[in-house]
């Protein structure tokens, strides 16, 4: 009799350690958002990057301010080369801007440019402006695991949804399963195809938080063509109110 007591504890036991377990494993939607907002900060965000883009006969290097306020607000500000110095890009919910003081001119981006590159590179205006959301507006699904670098990964397939608008049929991600960080992303166009990889790597502490510095870009159809992205500054989460992010301040922002 008591054997069978102890026996069904037990049982109670691993049921309840098994209950707890299965209850902490996150969704594929939820490893996306964790992985999102680490990157991109919860609320806002202030980054300074350089962007290296490399081409067969050339290569030149820009480098770039960026404000953020959640997914609807984002302002880019362009501080070198000179010729391009002051250049700023700005998104209000689903509306954005371009401004050019060399010749004075705002300008009223349609949303068929946000699959155009962005200033001659392999990133979008999609990419810059972050006009698609990672997290609403594809549906997530967890493929398996995979080793990259070293690191154990979720496998990510995001299908987009048939209501959104946005440059992406589909991506996988592969997530660092300890510290949610992308360190690769295979970007497929709406008919299937693969048109870039990109690939996070030299992992710092950056702002409290351990995020991947630089991002390597690959074109499929043209691998020789390559754009580098790093991260010199980031802060998460900043004082920044909607009003910052305005037509007039694209004009005076430094």
């Amino acid at each position: 009799m008591k054997r069978n007591l102890y026996k069904g504890f037990l049982i109670i036991l691993l049921q309840g350690i098994t209950a707890g377990i299965s209850g902490q494993s996150l969704t594929a939607t939820e490893i996306v958002k964790k992985a999102d907002e680490k990157f991109n900060g919860e609320k806002s965000s202030y980054s300074l990057m350089s962007m290296t883009i490399v081409r067969p006969a050339w290569q030149r290097t820009i480098e770039f301010k960026s404000w953020t306020l959640g997914r609807d607000f984002a302002l880019t500000l362009i501080t070198a080369p000179a010729k391009e110095t002051g250049q700023t890009f700005l998104k209000r919910s689903s509306e954005m801007w371009s401004w050019n003081p060399s010749i004075n001119r705002l300008i009223k981006l349609p949303p068929s440019m946000m699959s155009q590159g962005w200033m001659g590179s392999d990133y979008t205006n999609d990419d810059i402006l972050k006009e698609s959301s990672v997290v609403n507006d594809y549906t997530h699904e967890i493929a398996g695991e995979e080793n990259i670098e070293g690191r154990l990964c979720y496998k990510i397939i995001m299908t987009a949804r048939e209501d959104a608008s946005i440059v992406w049929g589909k991506q996988i991600r592969w997530i660092d399963k300890k510290e949610f960080l992308v360190l690769k992303a295979e970007l497929y166009d709406e008919d299937g195809y693969l048109v870039r990889t990109e690939k996070g790597s030299d992992i710092k502490i950056m702002d409290g938080r351990t995020i991947t510095s630089k991002i390597e870009l690959i074109p499929e159809e043209e691998p020789q063509n390559k754009t580098f992205v790093e991260i010199r500054e980031i802060k998460f989460n900043i004082p920044v109110e909607e009003s910052y992010f305005s037509q007039q301040n694209m004009k005076r922002v430094r």
